[in-house]
Parts: structure tokens; C-alpha cells; sequence
């Protein structure tokens, strides 16, 4: 049988606005499977930011059903939704989104702190998540804004990997990068994958699409296919 980590059915998102109703999402049917690479396309309004916050559990549809690693978080408070953010889902985007006033290894630590981690195994486990992003030790006390685009690019993954989330979720993560450097990137995600964890690309990039065993398609906020 599959294995879902993601599974959207009959979702819908709806906003009103004045006297119109405007879907976002309308009756999206979705599922990603554990180990996936997959990219989700589309054109500006086609629904990408609205799915990707579903996925992220940073929204709730207003209709059907969304769950992430089995649990159905349609119905769930905010507290919980935090908890399954925590333990499921690191966070990737296109602008680093890094704290300026913490150096890079700090930024990888700050995940830990809220997982009550020990300063300790927080440094320790930071300093592995270096290695695995391919960012050397000598970068750790560096602010973000002396790193290079890329290298912020990697302490941002490196933080997204901090808890050893099962999904990594990814924003245009290339965005701000040149073209050989948004490249290491992918192939460091891609790599990341390979090793089992289940990435989602949120672009508009037809090049990322290379990367992905599953390339999803949005318009109009509905799944369509690639002929359409």
C-alpha cells in the first residue's frame, strides 16, 4: 500500500471578499509519498503559497481533509499545529529568513532551544548539521551577512535539518542564487533526499522540475495535469 507523509482530499480554500468568494485551493486531491522528491509548479495566483502553507501547517483548508505523517491537522488548534510543524516539517526560503543578530551556528541551534534541547547537544548537533550541509566549521560564528548567498542558503538548511524532520519544505530556495550556486543547493537537497527524507519545492523554475520524481501543477488553484 502507499505510504503517504502527505495527503490532501477535497481540499478547498476560500476567502470572502466583500460579496465575492475567492478560491485559492478548490478541491485539490494530493498525495506525496514518504521519500518523494516532489516540486510543485505553477503561475503567480495559481494556489502554490496557499498549498504550501497546508503543507506546512501554517493554514487550515475550509473544506476537506489535510494530513502529514498520518495525522489529519484539519481540526487541530494552534498549539498542536506547532507541535506537528516541530516534528515533521523544516523549513527552507527563498530569502534565508536567518536572525541578523545570531551567528550562523546559533541560527542552526535555534530549533533545538524550542525541542528544550541542552546548550550542549545543541552545539554538538549543530555542528553536525554543518557537515551534512556541506558548511565548514569555520563559517559557525559568522553573522549572515557575512556569508555569501549560498552559504546562507546552506545555514538555512542546516537549521531546517536541525531536528531531523521527515519533510523538508522549500520556498524558491534558489531564488536569490546565481545559477551555479542555486545548483549546489539542489543537489545538496537532492542528496538529502537520496538519504531518505521527503522534499517538497515550492517554484516556478521548469529547471528544478529535473530534480523531482513527482512535479505537481497548479492553476487556478486546481491540479492540473502537464498537457493542460
Amino acid at each position: 500500500m502507499p505510504d503517504f507523509i502527505v495527503e490532501l482530499q477535497n481540499v478547498t480554500k476560500k476567502y470572502i471578499l466583500g460579496s465575492n468568494e475567492i478560491y485559492a485551493l478548490n478541491k485539490v486531491d494530493l498525495s506525496i509519498n514518504k521519500g518523494d522528491f516532489a516540486t510543485i509548479m505553477g503561475p503567480s495566483g495559481s494556489g502554490k503559497s496557499t498549498l504550501l502553507n497546508m503543507i506546512g501547517c501554517l493554514d487550515l483548508p475550509t473544506e476537506g481533509t489535510v494530513k502529514i505523517n498520518g495525522i489529519d491537522i484539519s481540526t487541530l488548534d494552534d498549539d498542536k499545529l506547532t507541535a506537528i510543524r516541530r516534528n515533521n516539517i523544516g523549513f527552507i526560503f527563498q530569502q534565508f529568513n536567518l536572525i541578523q543578530a545570531l551567528t550562523a551556528i546559533e541560527n542552526v541551534e535555534m530549533p533545538m532551544i524550542f525541542n528544550n534541547a541542552s546548550a550542549g547537544v545543541r552545539r554538538e548537533k549543530a555542528l553536525l548539521m554543518f557537515k551534512r550541509a556541506n558548511l565548514e566549521a569555520e563559517y559557525a560564528d559568522h553573522k549572515p551577512n557575512e556569508l555569501s548567498g549560498g552559504q546562507q542558503q546552506r545555514v538555512a538548511i542546516a537549521r531546517a535539518l536541525a531536528n531531523d524532520p521527515p519533510i523538508i519544505l522549500a520556498d524558491e530556495p534558489t531564488g536569490n542564487l546565481d545559477t551555479k550556486t542555486g545548483k549546489s543547493v539542489m543537489d545538496l537537497l537532492s542528496d538529502l533526499n537520496a538519504k531518505g527524507t521527503t522534499i517538497i519545492v515550492v517554484t516556478h523554475d521548469q529547471k528544478l522540475a529535473e530534480y523531482s520524481n513527482l512535479n505537481i501543477r497548479l492553476r487556478d488553484g486546481e491540479v492540473c495535469n502537464g498537457s493542460d
